[in-house]
């Protein structure tokens, strides 16, 4: 039975809310363990149930596909992506048969308390073992937005700006899997009169990314062309790249981001495969400065991924701050990696490249609290009642994404993360 996993009329056996985020026409992948043991296993999800692709494979379930002994057993994704597109599309294919009505795959079904999990029953794990990280800088609203409060209303943009897809190397070790929490960074504050001084960040803040997992690596020397970067490109997931506003407005000059990024970030569990997302393939803003021919694409090169913020006090309601979407970016995924390496840069299975934040064109899609309460001179108001210019200790913010087309919507599951009060 070979057939598009995409199908809008396929159905899956397995019960599936219309709402939900994960269809069979999605199947993403990520890394959960049971909670009653701890041993990872490589999973997918249809639904609200987990699919432990390790007990599937045990079934013999990807008869024919090349992957090695144990490949599921990891307690990351790495080694499965490195396999390559060819070998992830197949699987996906397996998996989107043995779980659609009127499968041939019959004794899997039969089998399903073996590896069909109730979500409740697993935690996740970071899906990937991100041995790099970069964030860019490309949504024009976004760097416009910035340069306006902070540098030149008239002129807001650096010149390089239209000319090359601005990103700076960030800190993998501080990514975390959604659901996590973390302290409140300290740092060093300038006040307006006076001198430094060091205390907790009073301008902590999120930024609404979408990062993308590398899948085939490169050796130093190589680059990578806007026509063949897709095929390094293993899928997208949610990302917040946190940010303490204060601590960075006085330490980026003149290296740019440090104290004021590596604090934190949180990744969403489950990374939506490529393949998953070509149907809602569109166009991005027109790039009214000519480029580089090594920055030149044809053709439609990014998606159409509606994109919320919600923020939710300790022990109240979530609150809709945000809508934007991932086809805003002025500088598209197949840009960002054939500029990074243009000049030789290798990349590595696992690597992380997040989008920097996405901005809209209208103030209710600001990816940032510094945007959306422009540098404090406003206040966001949350459902109850209670207002924000940046985020307060035990606020937890979500990050939510989808697709919609033909009826079916593929969305990304929560990236969410809470804020602590500093440590002491």
């Amino acid at each position: 039975m070979i057939s598009n996993p995409n199908d809008p009329s396929l159905q899956s056996w397995v019960p599936t809310p219309p709402d939900s985020d994960f269809p069979i026409q999605n199947l993403p992948f990520g890394i959960a363990t049971r909670l009653a043991d701890d041993r990872p296993f490589a999973a997918s999800i249809i639904g609200d149930q987990i699919i432990d692709l390790h007990s599937l494979a045990r079934l013999d379930a990807f008869h024919g596909i090349a992957l090695p002994d144990g490949i599921f057993a990891h307690p990351d994704l790495n080694p499965f992506i490195a396999l390559g597109r060819s070998v992830t599309r197949q699987v996906r294919e397996r998996i989107s048969e043995i779980l659609r009505v009127g499968t041939v795959h019959d004794k899997f079904r039969e089998q399903q308390r073996e590896w069909l999990i109730p979500g409740s029953a697993v935690r996740h794990l970071l899906p990937v073992s991100i041995g790099d990280y970069t964030d860019f800088y490309s949504s024009l609203e976004h760097a416009t937005n910035v340069g306006s409060m902070f540098r030149d209303p008239s002129n807001p943009l650096l010149p390089n700006w239209k000319h090359l897809p601005v990103g700076y190397h960030g800190r993998s070790s501080s990514i975390r899997v959604s659901g996590h929490s973390f302290p409140r960074p300290h740092g060093q504050l300038k006040p307006q009169d006076g001198p430094p001084e060091y205390g907790p960040s009073r301008m902590v803040d999120f930024e609404l990314e979408m990062g993308f997992i590398i899948g085939k690596g490169t050796q130093l020397g190589e680059t990578i062309s806007t026509e063949q970067a897709e095929e390094h490109i293993f899928g997208l997931a949610l990302f917040n790249d946190w940010s303490a506003r204060d601590i960075q407005r006085w330490e980026y000059v003149p290296l740019g981001p440090f104290l004021g990024k590596n604090f934190a970030s949180t990744l969403a569990p489950w990374i939506v495969t490529m393949d998953a997302l070509e149907p809602f393939r569109t166009t991005g803003p027109e790039q009214d400065v000519p480029v580089l021919p090594y920055l030149q694409t044809e053709g439609p090169k990014t998606y159409d991924i509606a994109l919320d913020v919600l923020i939710q006090p300790a022990g109240g309601q979530p609150s809709r701050v945000c809508q934007s979407n991932f086809k805003y970016l002025y500088w598209n995924m197949c840009q960002q990696l054939a500029h990074h390496t243009v000049n030789g840069c290798d990349m590595r299975t696992g690597d992380l490249l997040a989008s920097g934040t996405i901005s809209g064109p209208t103030p209710d899609s600001f990816g940032s609290m510094m945007e959306l309460c422009w540098g404090g001179t406003k206040t966001v108001t949350l459902a109850d009642g209670e207002t924000r210019k940046s985020i307060q200790d035990g606020d937890t913010v979500i990050m939510r994404g989808s697709c919609v087309k033909d009826g079916v919507r593929i969305g990304f599951g929560d990236c969410a993360a809470t804020v602590l009060p500093a440590n002491s």
